[in-house]
């Protein structure tokens, strides 16, 4: 009796804090549902096949869909496009594997770190960034320029975020409008 009464609290509070949880907001035409991890919210939208392919082909899926927590800038299709003709097509082939790793793990960062919190580390900053390293050990930089939130690469290229703060149950996704680039 007791093992059940203390499992009946724990799925109380459990659904209190996700009840207490803004809702996602959709992305490229789904719902990016909390229970979901990082790699099963990403794989319905639309704005992200170039992701999901890219992820698929580097063999990060397993490593995503682990418990984390991440904060991912999860670049849209165009961003993808933007890139110079063939570089997509290139970082795919098997013999680049380690280096679409390094691209792609270039847009994660080990915690969870909500749109909020990087604009007020970014605004509490000495220098108006907040530095982030991600897993590749490459830099990431956020700044806020009006009311929007950017992201730096290593090379001074930034990309806004479009949509923030797309929770999963093992980290948070950023939509951002831009690859961002190790040197």
């Amino acid at each position: 009796m007791k093992r059940y009464l203390i499992a009946s609290v724990m799925i109380v509070a459990a659904s209190v804090a996700q009840a207490n949880m803004p809702a996602n907001p959709e992305v490229g035409g789904a719902p990016m549902l909390v229970e979901r991890n990082i790699v099963e919210n990403a794989v319905n939208s639309a704005d992200h096949t170039t992701l999901v392919a890219a992820v698929q082909a580097a063999e990060l899926v397993e490593a995503l869909q682990g418990p984390g927590p991440f904060t991912v800038f999860a670049p849209v299709n165009a961003a993808f496009d933007a890139l110079p003709d063939g570089t997509v097509d290139t970082l795919l082939m098997p013999e680049n594997q380690e280096m679409l790793q390094q691209v792609l793990t270039s847009h994660v960062v080990a915690g969870t770190l909500s749109g909020p919190e990087l604009m007020r580390r970014a605004r509490n900053s000495s220098d108006g960034f907040f530095h982030m390293e991600t897993l590749s050990g490459a830099a990431l930089s956020a700044q806020v320029r009006g009311n929007t939130l950017w992201i730096y690469d290593e090379s001074g290229n930034a990309g806004r975020v479009t949509i923030n703060d797309v929770n999963q149950s093992n980290g948070v996704i950023h939509v951002v409008d831009h690859v961002l680039l190790p040197r």
